[in-house]
């Protein structure tokens, strides 16, 4: 079986959870006989490193353009890195140019998806459609953020859209895979009939059980001897660090051995220096860490995940949360804002805690019980672990997935 999977955006140097969860997917498919090749756009630097590439999987790369006219570079580049429409005149041939191939899984819609309905129509195989940063499940806010950069703009690659038919991926689609049962619910109401599926994300749990302590002391010695408080995500508005920042003066007075860890790349550069100077106007130069981005797999992060005394998710919007199976699978507890991915996952008091971001006393209150109560923060993240080791092991979810490939495939026949 030889599938395509189609990539708006691979960028290692911005790694993030969409990232994270693709090439765990594509590892767990291997394990299943699967031969997978990723078509992604081209980048202007030359790479130092390429993960998917070197577990075994085959990468190809496209022109892709964002056609909006009268928008700066800076706001293009927002675009590409925030989830922008993105459309490629060469997309086409080269997927139709590919031999042999079974299924073509697409991991993002709007024109690039189109490319691949269209693709796929054209050589009578099934398209799979996922969804992974939520299309009907997103809170207001995320959907003005995401429309920010094209203010000022004519959007004249709108006519490519009308012929794709990119509106209608997920209503042509073979079969569409949502994380959360919030998006498959909404879904289902607006596509009567389609089959629909939740499918979380994986995690190798057995790499996240090796002891890497020491690789996360060696590279950030700050942490040695400190109640490590560690949010892990890209520094975007959407994923809300700055909102932990402004909490911080209260923590470290309360408790003046704790240290706030940020883990991962910028992909909002004029958040990312609004994020630093908010850091430096409230005095907490010592007390913050932004190490910047880590690869996938990388022993440093599993380190800090193992390190920290508890993980924190602010985020605005969160359509699954990768980082909380993590956290569990590092044995870490986990404090969630409020958002339709965490709520499927955490239970507050069996395995985390879950707080509302209009209320800094709810988030106080849960960082207070796991910070002095160690036992029962040490029972709640043992019970995360239980549940990511039954139900969200990396080559158990694949299996489910080469199994629906299957039965597509038949389908078509």
């Amino acid at each position: 079986m030889r599938v395509a999977h189609l990539l708006r955006k691979y960028n290692p140097a911005e790694w993030g959870g969409t990232e994270t969860a693709v090439k765990r997917l594509l590892d767990g498919l291997r394990f299943h006989g699967v031969e997978n090749v990723v078509f992604c756009p081209r980048l202007h630097r030359p790479l130092t490193s390429d993960p998917l590439a070197e577990t075994g999987c085959e990468v190809k790369r496209y022109k892709a353009f964002v056609p909006v006219w009268g928008i700066s570079e800076e706001q293009k580049e927002q675009l590409i890195s925030v989830g922008g429409n993105l459309m490629s005149l060469d997309l086409p041939t080269s997927l139709i140019a590919e031999k042999n191939l079974s299924v073509i899984h697409t991991h993002t819609g709007n024109r690039l998806g189109g490319i691949a309905l269209t693709v796929a129509r054209s050589k009578k195989i099934p398209l799979v459609a996922s969804i992974h940063g939520g299309v009907l499940d997103l809170p207001e806010q995320t959907k003005q953020y995401l429309q920010k950069p094209l203010e000022g703009g004519v959007e004249w690659g709108k006519v490519f859209g009308l012929f794709l038919r990119s509106r209608q991926v997920l209503e042509r689609a073979d079969a569409v895979l949502t994380c959360n049962k919030r998006e498959a619910d909404l879904l289902r109401e607006k596509f009567p009939g389609k089959r629909i599926i939740v499918q979380g994300h994986g995690v190798p749990v057995n790499v996240y059980a090796e002891d890497q302590r020491e690789a996360a002391r060696k590279a950030f010695p700050q942490i040695i001897c400190k109640q490590v408080l560690l949010v892990v995500g890209r520094l975007d508005p959407v994923k809300n660090q700055k909102w932990v920042v402004e909490q911080a003066p209260q923590i470290f007075a309360k408790y003046p051995n704790a240290m706030l860890v940020l883990a991962g790349s910028c992909t909002d550069a004029a958040y990312g220096e609004n994020l630093k100077r908010t850091i430096c106007e409230l005095g907490l130069e010592q007390r913050v860490l932004l190490t910047g981005g880590l690869p996938p797999g990388d022993p440093r992060l599993i380190g800090l995940f193992q390190c920290a005394d508890v993980v924190v998710l602010p985020s605005i919007s969160e359509t699954f949360g990768l980082v909380i199976l993590e956290a569990w699978a590092a044995g870490t507890a986990v404090i969630s804002s409020r958002t339709s991915g965490a709520r499927e996952l955490v239970e507050t008091g069996k395995n985390g805690w879950l707080f509302d971001l209009d209320n800094p006393a709810g988030f106080n209150g849960a960082l207070e019980e796991a910070l002095s109560n160690r036992g029962a923060t040490t029972q709640l993240a043992a019970a995360g672990r239980a549940l990511v080791t039954e139900k969200f092991d990396t080559n158990a979810l694949a299996g489910q997935v080469k199994a629906l490939y299957e039965e597509l495939i038949e389908e078509k026949k």
